[in-house]
This record gives C-alpha cells, structure tokens and sequence, in this order.
C-alpha cells in the first residue's frame, strides 16, 4: 500500500508507564476510506494507542504520522483534521441538541448552516430542539458524534461508540457510521470490544494483545489466514451411520449433531467429490455448505495463541 493511501501510520510506536512496557513496536496501518476494527481484550493497549494517536500522550518523533505529517511536529494542524469520540460525550442537560452544537460551533467559528447539516447527517433533525435531558442513550451518541463532525473531519476515531446502547441503538450507529464511510468519505477508526458489530461493519481490522499488533488487514485477509480453520458442513439423514458406512471419506468427520457432519475445508473440487459419494452410497443430502470462521472466533484463536506463545 502506498503511503499517500494511508489517513494512520505508526513505526515502532512504543510506549511505557513507569517501569511497564504498554506497547511493544506496533506498525498500525489505517488506509484512508477504511472502517478500520481495532480489537483486543482489556488491557491489550488499544486506550494507549489511542491516546498516542490523539497527542494525548507524548510519542517519540516520527513514531505516528496522520495524512502522512508527524504528529509530534504538526500537531495542530493534524488535529484539525481530526475528530474523536472518546468514552461517553460531554453535553449540556438542560439545552437542546441544536444549542449543544451551536455553542461549539460559535466557539470554533464554523459557518452557521453546519449545525444543521450534521444534525441531519445523524439523525436528530426531528429532535433537535429537545432539551438533552430527555433523549436515549443512543442520541446522545450521536449528537457527541454530530460534536465531533461540525469542522467536518476527514477522520473519525470513536472509542466504544455503541457502548451500553440497546438493540435498536446498536442498529443506528452501525447505519451512521457505514453512511459516514460511504457518503461522506470519513475514514473511521473504531475501538470496541464488540466483535460481532466491528464484523458487521468494518472493512478493516487491527487485533492487539499484550501491547503487540498480532494481525491487521482486511477482513478477507483474516478469513484467509484461517483458511485452514474453515469446514465443510455436510446435512444428512445419519450422521454416524455416513461415517462408518463411508471411513476413508467420513473417518475423520466430526459429528456435530444426530445428522450433521464437519470436515476440515481443501477446496470446491473436494465437496463436489463428498457429495457424490454420499449420493452413490445411497445417502440422502439435505445441505452441503463451506464455514468459515467467524470474527470472533478468528480473534480468539490469534490471542490465545499469543498467550499460549
């Protein structure tokens, strides 16, 4: 990837509290248009990174470079560039989502139709003059997220956004942000701990463990390097009765219920071959399909794996 592509880049960032090493030489690698997944367990280093990121915490020189500038040398101008959702949004109760954002926008002396240009964008148009005191959890999600869009930012770094919302809240923000992406050109950085939303709407994903980038790249990529992982579920009438009656096929089948088979994934050629033989043995096929690992499950394997190294 050239390095014009790339809105994030970080070289050996690491980074120490006291006598405790928190990062440990991360390459991170954030192509501009992406939705880009930073995932890990508690602990793992992504709040540092993000902090690092932000100029919040001090890094080395040359260490991260947004839209291809050193941080530590252009640190205002980046940051202008830059909008970010940290943790719940500060908001004023007793005004209405339009005054929250007025009083920003009057700060930062951004043209006057903007507030009501993001407060569309997000969805609160029809709220906007509500007192804050009275709207969900969701909506003040997204009126901070409208916070962080007034200068219109060409990147987004949210942490958790779709934290404590409820089913329906969780809809809307993964809607926003892939409308964000696709219609207004954001590239997004999302920290969550929530592997099946990232999933669902990243086209990216970074996983860190103990300080140290175990994987980044699409999630095709992912997909890919579990290749392996993947299996052939086959649907029939006996499950067991397949296996014994076909042991240099089936021997090694997993029986994953009364008649379901799993086999390890190799290729198109090898499930046609399965289901001929099946066919030819005189056992019925009710479905015959490729699995492949889940988000979840590929983020489990890389972390404990790391642990277990």
């Amino acid at each position: 990837m050239k390095p014009d592509e790339l809105l994030i880049e970080t070289q050996h960032l690491t980074f120490r509290f006291g006598g405790r090493q928190v990062l440990h030489d991360v390459d991170l690698r954030v192509p501009r248009g992406s939705i880009y997944g930073f995932l890990g367990p508690n602990g793992a280093g992504k709040s540092t990174t993000m902090r690092l990121l932000l100029g919040l915490l001090p890094a080395p020189a040359g260490a991260v470079q947004l839209f291809g500038h050193d941080l530590a040398r252009h640190r205002l101008g980046i940051l202008a560039r830059v909008g970010a959702l940290i943790e719940t949004p500060s908001l004023y109760d007793h005004l209405s989502g339009h005054d929250n954002l007025e009083v920003t926008r009057r700060l930062r002396g951004l043209p006057t139709g903007r507030t009501a240009e993001v407060l569309a964008t997000v969805g609160l148009a029809a709220d906007a003059h509500r007192p804050v005191r009275q709207y969900s959890l969701g909506m003040r999600q997204r009126l901070g997220l409208a916070l962080t869009l007034l200068p219109d930012p060409e990147l987004l770094i949210l942490d958790e956004p779709t934290n404590g919302l409820d089913p329906q809240g969780i809809i809307e923000m993964r809607e926003l942000l892939r409308k964000l992406q696709q219609e207004h050109g954001k590239t997004i950085l999302l920290c969550s701990h929530l592997i099946s939303e990232v999933e669902r709407v990243a086209t990216h994903v970074g996983v860190i463990q103990q300080g140290r980038l175990l994987f980044q790249g699409s999630l095709s990529a992912l997909q890919r390097r579990r290749h392996s992982a993947a299996q052939v579920v086959i649907e029939t009438d006996d499950a067991l009765r397949c296996r014994n009656l076909l042991p240099a096929e089936f021997g090694a089948a997993t029986v994953l219920s009364p008649g379901t088979l799993g086999l390890p994934y190799h290729s198109q050629e090898q499930m046609a071959y399965l289901a001929q033989q099946l066919i030819a043995a005189g056992q019925p096929l009710y479905g015959l399909r490729c699995e492949q690992p889940s988000l979840e499950q590929s983020f489990l394997h890389l972390t404990e794996t790391a642990l277990a190294g």
